[in-house]
């Protein structure tokens, strides 16, 4: 009963507001404008000023399209895709403009903006609550840029539309905006306040809005509730900025807000591998390392990385130079899951500053195809059970659409337990997602103080009271960093390992037949790239238990003569 009302809150909630987003500009009320831009955020994304000059000449490359506008205004051309067409409303490329640091790419983003603000704001999602919260974020961040050089009524026509785009955010928020564009509406609300001057009320009202939205949104331990790690740097690097605007204008920043942001730092260093990427964990793709780097250099209290977060539902274990992070956690709520994976008790395994067991990550969120192929139990580092993921996902077909991706099936319980004892860490954790299958799946693992040796058993345990399948098939699978090699040694059971710097792994599973198979990473700047996993297959009539082990050759016996 509670899923359908909830499906009714959806498509009542949020479908009309979808419909009409391209009419909405012309709905608008008359609403109260800014007198004036009192401060400009920091803009702390990286930026590259030969975008700027690309965009001068016509090509608008965005999410992994491009697009020469020959002469045309980018707003009155058809979308490559919905990521292209995200980012080209939501004007976070204004920044490479900034740091192009001509006239000439001051006048062209002046240009645009003016081009959309006569007509650009028509598009199909132009008004999407996260995409408005976007531009203004961009807007009063590059407003040095923008108004650079521009006469009066430039400037009347840019605080009208400000003061548009927060009534309407203002509005949704009112009438029931949930989800992760909630709290990017009240980050954006916030940021306006501070910025701008003639909205007495508004500095107040969004700082009230964000801190609700903080204490909803971001985790007693500091991960944001959608335990997608991706969403926590994002949000870093708007905080921040909005940090610094509090002191700027001489106001009192929330300790809320300043306890959500120390909270954050230690949660994303747990994410991170060596190698300065982030773990592939629910929608996590891509990492750009530059700007993790950026964000963790506004750390000032210099946070280790969290070794368990029980609320977000990871555990980091560090020995030697290995790096274990493992999901041990459920699958967030349905209306922050469009983009969780069905990755329970799946762990990835960096050595040495080289990451050795992966996920499979996600795609760019255009590639819809191979989305949804990420998301599944086979695309992670655990057990899969009769070819089933450990969780479901809601279709897009008819009225289920408004729900699309969302998680509504997923484990009920997940326990987790960690010990530090003489010989290493120990990690046991179980999960029932399975349990319509008529089994658990357990999890043990045991990373050595040196590092040199991780240890593992996966267990499919009866559940009492449910029917017990004969003969169900089962996999538990280790998906590969495309970096790595891997070969059968001479005994045919083992599986030697080179990593990229010469050292060497081995695999062993007990002595059961192991097999490597194809598989593909998805979390590569370049695009998806071949890789391998390997795979120990069984069947719960004779088999409901498999040991495995990494562990390092530490030394190389010589080369025959």
């Amino acid at each position: 009963m509670r899923f359908a009302a909830f499906v009714v809150l959806q498509i009542l909630g949020a479908g009309w507001h979808r419909a009409l987003a391209p009419l909405l500009w012309l709905l608008d009320r008359p609403s109260r404008s800014p007198t004036r831009l009192l401060i400009a955020p920091q803009d702390i994304h990286t930026a590259d000023p030969t975008v700027a000059s690309d965009i001068y000449a016509g090509y608008f490359s965005f999410g992994g399209k491009i697009i020469n506008a020959h002469g045309q205004s980018p707003f009155d051309i058809e979308p490559p895709s919905v990521g292209w067409d995200e980012t080209l409303h939501g004007f976070g490329w204004l920044r490479h403009m900034r740091a192009a640091d001509t006239s000439l790419a001051r006048a062209n983003a002046r240009a645009l903006v003016e081009d959309w603000m006569s007509h650009g704001q028509r598009g199909r999602l132009a008004w999407e609550p996260r995409v408005v919260a976007r531009r203004l974020l961009s807007w009063l961040s590059q407003s040095p840029v923008i108004l650079d050089g521009a006469d009066g009524p430039f400037y009347r026509r840019l605080m009208k539309s400000l003061g548009r785009q927060t009534a309407f955010l203002q509005r949704r928020m009112n009438n029931g905006l949930v989800g992760e564009s909630r709290l990017w509406a009240a980050l954006s609300l916030a940021e306006m306040g501070i910025c701008a001057d003639g909205l007495p009320t508004l500095q107040r009202l969004g700082s009230r809005m964000l801190l609700e939205e903080l204490g909803r949104q971001i985790l007693t331990d500091g991960g944001h509730v959608s335990r997608n790690p991706q969403v926590l740097g994002d949000l870093l690097l708007d905080l921040l900025p909005l940090r610094q605007a509090y002191a700027a204008r001489g106001a009192e920043v929330p300790v809320a807000l300043l306890n959500a942001i120390d909270r954050m730092m230690p949660m994303l260093r747990m994410f991170r591998h060596p190698d300065g990427s982030l773990a592939l964990f629910n929608g996590m793709g891509v990492t750009r390392p530059e700007t993790l780097a950026t964000v963790l250099a506004y750390d000032d209290a210099h946070a280790m990385p969290l070794g368990n977060a029980p609320y977000s539902g990871y555990q980091r274990v560090e020995a030697g130079e290995a790096v274990l992070i493992c999901d041990m956690g459920r699958p967030p709520p349905p209306i922050f899951s469009k983009r969780s994976h069905a990755g329970t008790l799946s762990f990835e395994l960096s050595v040495g500053g080289q990451r050795l067991v992966v996920n499979c990550g996600s795609p760019d969120p255009d590639r819809r195809d191979l989305s949804q192929a990420a998301r599944v139990t086979a695309a992670h580092s655990t057990l899969t059970l009769a070819d089933m993921s450990s969780s479901r996902f809601a279709g897009s077909h008819g009225w289920v659409r408004a729900l699309d991706g969302m998680v509504f099936a997923p484990p009920q319980a997940v326990t987790v337990a960690r010990s530090d004892v003489a010989e290493g860490v120990w990690l046991d954790a179980l999960h029932d997602g399975y349990a319509r299958l008529g089994f658990a799946h357990r999890r043990q693992m045991w990373l050595s103080h040196a590092g040199t040796r991780l240890s593992g058993q996966d267990h499919l345990v009866p559940i009492a009271g449910r029917p017990d399948a004969a003969a169900l098939p089962f996999a538990v699978r280790f998906h590969l960093h495309p970096l790595v090699r891997a070969a059968f040694a001479a005994d045919g059971t083992t599986i030697t390992i080179g990593m990229p710097n010469g050292d060497e792994w081995l695999f062993e599973a007990g002595g059961l037949a192991i097999e490597i198979e194809e598989s593909i990473f998805f979390a590569s700047a370049e695009g998806p790239r071949r890789t391998e996993q390997l795979v120990v297959q069984g069947e719960t009539a004779t088999l409901r238990q498999v040991a495995w082990s990494f562990t390092q050759r530490l030394e190389t016996p010589p080369p025959e003569l």
